[in-house]
């Protein structure tokens, strides 16, 4: 056994969450990766064992905490498609709620005491203010951002009622692929719009669809908080390691405070690549916000977080890298 100090991984061998083993790994911790593969590919299980089943198996969850002697866990195991969400809310609720509560209830029976889960913007719903603090009502407009809301409350009340230390960051656009190029985006269906306007523009994708042009936004197009996975996956390990070290329970943003439409996004990217970006405007998705950017500042004095790739050239580039080269 490693004598590194071992973090469970719950959705390892996803995008964010392959990116942070990758995190946790270079930090001198140990990822164990708890994965049943439904959306997660093995071939991005790198940094550390893998162990294949569903966050419902109470047995299989506290088998692995004794094997590794974990002292963490971080929870990405969520299904994560606004619009599948709208049309169903069962599907998002019984696995972002009812799963990762038979997650967190085996950690607590199995003596583990420091969670961090990846929640999201969308808990915010159609922002007031902006850039968001975290004290911004939260009123979500669909059910990926309510069932994430839900989870976040039920959190609260498992540290209430056991010495079990969470954090939920709360992070805006992840984007952008592993600097090294070991790791990144493959989902399928691709619903992201960097991914599928770097596929569109290299001729492995189809044309890019905008959806809608009719948003209260400069150009028309919704406004969002790019952030590099690596500075996403950093922040997840400062997350865990504050909290092993007895730090409080407690919500934080996890963005640049710069948002960016979806017009100036294919700008850059044409820039960057130097190659156009061939695109269609399609009516608005359900569900989504005209904009979300990030009052990151709690984050930062917490946690002495900076992002460090998440300009525009970086996150285009890597992606567009990872796209080329997808070797899954």
């Amino acid at each position: 056994m490693s004598d590194a100090p071992a973090i469970l991984v719950a959705g390892g061998a996803g995008y964010i969450g392959s990116q942070t083993c990758k995190a946790l790994k270079t930090a001198g911790y140990l990822p164990v990766t708890l994965d049943n593969l439904s959306t997660g590919y093995e071939q991005a299980v790198k940094f550390g064992p893998f162990v294949r089943g569903d966050l419902r198996d109470r047995a299989l969850v506290q088998e692995t905490v004794a094997k590794y002697g974990v002292q963490g866990a971080l929870h990405f195991a969520a299904y994560s498609l606004v619009g599948e969400s709208v049309g169903n809310p069962a599907k998002y609720y019984d696995n972002n709620v009812g799963a990762a509560n038979a997650f967190a209830s085996a950690l607590i029976g199995a003596g583990v005491q420091a969670f961090v889960f990846s929640s999201t913007a969308a808990t915010y719903g159609v922002p007031t203010a902006s850039p968001i603090p975290e004290d911004h009502p939260t009123v979500p407009i669909n059910p990926y951002g309510a069932s994430k809301l839900a989870f976040e409350g039920a959190l609260r009340w498992l540290g209430e009622a056991h010495p079990f230390r969470w954090t939920a960051l709360r992070y805006f656009n992840a984007a952008g692929a592993d600097l090294d190029g070991e790791v990144g985006e493959s989902h399928e269906p691709e619903t992201h719009l960097i991914p599928n306007l770097c596929k569109a523009a290299l001729g492995t994708g189809a044309a890019l669809t905008v959806f809608g042009q009719d948003y209260p936004t400069p150009d028309g197009t919704p406004i969002r908080d790019y952030i590099h996975v690596a500075d996403l996956a950093e922040a997840h390990v400062l997350a865990i390691r504050r909290l092993i070290d007895g730090g409080e329970s407690g919500v934080f943003n996890v963005g640049t405070g710069e948002g960016a439409t979806v017009m100036q996004i294919i700008a850059a990217a044409e820039k960057v690549l130097g190659m156009k970006v061939p695109y269609s405007v399609g009516p608005r998705r359900a569900g989504d916000p005209p904009s979300l950017v990030a009052d990151a500042s709690r984050l930062k004095q917490a946690f002495g977080w900076r992002a460090k790739y998440s300009d525009l050239e970086t996150i285009i580039r890597t992606a567009a890298r990872w796209q080329r080269e997808r070797p899954y």
